[in-house]
Formats: structure tokens, sequence, C-alpha cells
């Protein structure tokens, strides 16, 4: 696999491309990063690539397309697999990976409206960020270090990206996600300190301030 063409087609702020970013590094897979500019038009080779959604992540391997962030891990995981496991070996374990993997996009609705919705419309709107991670603190978390226990793998991949937007949600709707969720907020912290996370997710406080910046052009501020 050495002389492998691996690109990806990504949007820096998406949680969606840090879950491939983050995989990418668990196994130091080099790779090709083309940056997709989704505030004004895609490119020619992300619509040729992913023709059905036009969205981003897109693994480009070899020349072959592999869209949507969790078959791209999968993906990325089955073919590199000599490094690293993200998946459990344990066909039970597996789905149980992959079910609390797809739970982390619940997340996902509520972010969004961080971009659309003026800021006293968030009041009650909290409740549905705040639940979800507490079920995840509780019924998949627990007292383990990671999701997978002892191991960081396809669970913690699937929801730190979503880490790396917490200031902004803490900041835009004045509340505390460590005071709500502290096991969720150390689980982060000790993501942070792996190297393959830490050099994949972008800056907190730049993600805050093209938020605002859209916020302000879009007459929410």
């Amino acid at each position: 696999m050495e002389n492998d063409e691996v690109i990806l087609l990504d949007f820096w702020p998406s949680m969606f491309g840090m879950r491939v970013r983050v995989a990418l590094a668990e196994k130091a897979i080099e790779y090709e990063y083309k940056e997709e500019d989704l505030f004004s038009s895609k490119s020619p080779l992300l619509l040729k690539m992913n023709p059905i959604h036009k969205k981003i992540p897109v693994l480009i391997h070899n020349g072959k397309p592999v869209c949507e962030s969790f078959v791209v891990v999968e993906y990325i995981d089955e073919v590199w697999k000599n490094k690293a496991p993200l998946l459990p070996s344990d066909p039970y374990e597996r789905s149980q990976a992959r079910f609390w993997a797809s739970y982390t996009d619940k997340l996902y609705d509520f972010g969004r409206r961080v971009w659309t919705v003026k800021r006293e419309e968030f009041a009650e709107g909290k409740k549905d960020l705040i639940d979800p991670l507490k079920l995840l603190e509780e019924a998949a978390l627990g007292d383990k270090p990671y999701f997978g226990g002892e191991s960081f793998g396809f669970v913690d991949i699937a929801l730190i990206g979503f880490y790396s937007w917490f200031y902004t949600y803490e900041t835009i709707c004045n509340f505390s996600i460590e005071a709500e969720c502290p096991k969720i907020a150390a689980w982060g912290k000790r993501c942070m300190k792996r190297e393959s996370v830490s050099k994949s997710l972008p800056d907190s406080h730049k993600i805050y301030e093209v938020v605002i910046e859209y916020r302000k052009k879009s007459g929410l501020e």
C-alpha cells in the first residue's frame, strides 16, 4: 500500500471530515488534502467523485471515490488493517460500535441551528444537544477512558469532531458542556492528547470565528 494514491476532499470545519482525518492519522497514512470551499462553489472534482450527494468528505483511493464519513472510516480500517484497528473484531461489539457511532449524528441537528437561528431561540434547543451527550456518557462511555474501552476507536472518531465545536456551542448558547456532561468533557481532553487527534482537528476558536462571521452576514447577530 506504500505507493497508493490517497486524496481527501474536505472542508476544514467539518466534523464529518475530521473523522476521516483522524482515521488516516491513526493509521499513519500519507495523503493529499484538497480543501473544498463550500461557502462559494463546489469543485468539479467533488461533483465528479460524489455526484449523488455532492458533499464532503470524499476519499479517493487510487482514483476510486469512497463517500460518507462512516463508510470512509470503515474502508480505511479494512484496507489498512495492519495498524491501529478502529472497529472491534468481535461481531457483536462491532455492531454496538456502529450503533453508537451513528447515534452521534444526532448532535449535528443542534449544531446546524447554531448557524441558522437567533440567540433567543437557543434556550430550548440546548436540551437537544445535552440529552444525547448525557446518554452517550451514561450508556456508552461510562467509566472507560474511551468508548471502545482502553483503545481509541470507531465511536471516539465519530464523536471527536463535535468536540472541536463545543466551544462554539457553549459560547454562542451560553452554557457549559463540562458542567452538564463532565465525563464527555474529560474524554474529549483525553482524546486531544493523542497526536492523531490534536493534529487533525482545527482550533476551536477558529471555528467560532467562522460561525460568528457567517451569523453576522446572515443578520443573526
